[in-house]
């Protein structure tokens, strides 16, 4: 690829990354009064996450055991209202664990 084909694909990139965060700003004049629709996005952020962050979770390592297992532990973690340090530590700690189970006693 040269210099010319990537400075075009670059700005048409940018471009396009811009006029999807620019135009709902140029379009809202005034605030939002409809309840449902400041619900559906105040959840918009959260719902995005998950959906990146749930798959990876379960695909992290090569045994969806192991995976499954941490993702439990650290969901019971943080619903316990534990730090985010604590919950990394101990699901990796799990996966660990479940790995070391079934490579050496499985």
């Amino acid at each position: 690829m040269n210099n010319t084909s990537f400075f075009i694909y670059l700005a048409v990139m940018a471009g396009s990354t811009y006029l999807i965060r620019a135009i709902p700003f140029a379009a809202m004049r005034k605030k939002i009064e409809n309840k449902f629709i400041r619900s559906f996005l105040y959840y918009i952020p959260y719902t995005v996450l998950s959906a990146m962050t749930f798959p990876a979770a379960l695909y992290a390592t090569g045994n969806i055991y192991a995976a499954a297992a941490g993702l439990l532990v650290a969901i019971l973690f943080a619903i316990k209202g534990k730090g985010l340090t604590t919950v990394a530590i101990v699901s990796c700690v799990t996966v660990l664990l479940v790995e070391v189970l079934r490579i050496y006693i499985i």
